[in-house]
């Protein structure tokens, strides 16, 4: 006979394998009406064939324990005249005694557990019920859908079964499944290069603006350099003019001067020294001694008009020879 601890597990895995609702591995959202139907179908037979194992497993589990049960009150019967007859040897033998009451009341806490399972059991048959009303009442809910799909079949010769229907429905779902994955990665990837091209016309018409505020001051500063090349052509071709002028006005004095320089000597009727002839300072000097002794002569000719002799000892006086 099984214990209790075993009962629990054969009941818990009967339950989680047998009784529970197998879904199928695709969407539930996914399925038609027809596919649940006789998913139901299919779950509801795999319930009730269950449910006639439990039974059964039940009824034997029931006698063995109520055979358990009885041999145990024989057993306690038997014992408790087995007490009174041999008062006096239990009474020495406290020891045996007390083992004897320690496995008799292990074996009561047995019974009260066997009690306690058949009760749980019990109730799970109750669930269980209800679990089956609930699959009875989908399998008259579904109904209409698979007469819908017997009325579809008649009037599609290219199937012969629900099944077939179902198979391309799920077929065409998958195909769109991946036509929208494939849309939505394609939409992301041109979003994505959008991005990089705004983000690149932004670059580039940031560098151009760059480019035209620098070409714009480069320009101006190429147009500051033209005027301030301009004025400084002006002032060249003015020093230049300036520089021409000086230079004629320069060598018209030193025409001038060395003209008046020959002038002197020749008043003088001296020949010119040779280391005179080219230094214009020396002319001058000359000149200006020249001029400073002719007019303080000229103020003497002033001063003595009346008296012509004198003027002329003056002109033919030794500072002259």
């Amino acid at each position: 006979m099984a214990r209790a601890g075993d009962m629990d597990d054969y009941f818990k895995t009967t339950f989680e394998d047998k009784l529970l609702v197998k879904m199928p591995d695709r969407n539930s959202d996914h399925l038609t009406p027809a596919t649940k139907l006789l998913e139901k179908r299919r779950e509801t037979a795999e319930v009730e064939q269950a449910l006639g194992t439990q039974k059964e497993e039940f009824s034997m589990k029931m006698e063995a324990l109520q055979q358990r049960r009885d041999e145990l009150e024989r057993k306690e019967v038997k014992l408790k005249e087995q007490l009174f007859r041999f008062d006096a040897f239990v009474k020495e033998s406290d020891l045996k005694r007390s083992r004897a009451l320690k496995k008799t009341k292990g074996e009561q806490d047995l019974c009260k557990q066997k009690d306690k399972d058949i009760q749980r059991l019990q109730e799970e048959i109750l669930k269980l019920s209800e679990v089956v009303n609930n699959q009875q009442a989908q399998i008259s809910k579904y109904t209409l859908y698979q007469k819908f799909m017997d009325r579809v079949l008649e009037f599609t010769p290219e199937f012969d079964e629900s099944r077939e229907i179902i198979t391309r429905y799920e077929a065409l779902r998958q195909t769109r499944d991946d036509l929208l994955k494939t849309e939505i990665t394609n939409q992301d990837t041109i979003e994505s290069e959008r991005a990089k091209l705004a983000k690149f016309i932004e670059d580039m018409n940031n560098e151009i603006l760059h480019c035209n505020n620098e070409l714009a001051r480069l320009q101006t500063k190429l147009e500051d350099g033209e005027n301030e090349a301009m004025k400084w052509d002006s002032e060249w071709t003015r020093i230049q003019t300036t520089a021409a002028k000086k230079t004629l006005l320069l060598g018209q004095i030193k025409m001038a001067t060395h003209n008046l320089y020959v002038l002197v000597y020749k008043h003088l009727k001296k020949k010119i020294p040779p280391q005179e002839s080219g230094e214009t300072l020396l002319q001058l000097d000359k000149i200006q001694s020249f001029v400073k002794d002719l007019t303080e002569i000229v103020h003497e000719i002033k001063r003595h008009e009346s008296a012509s002799a004198p003027n002329m000892q003056l002109l033919a006086s030794p500072r002259y020879n």
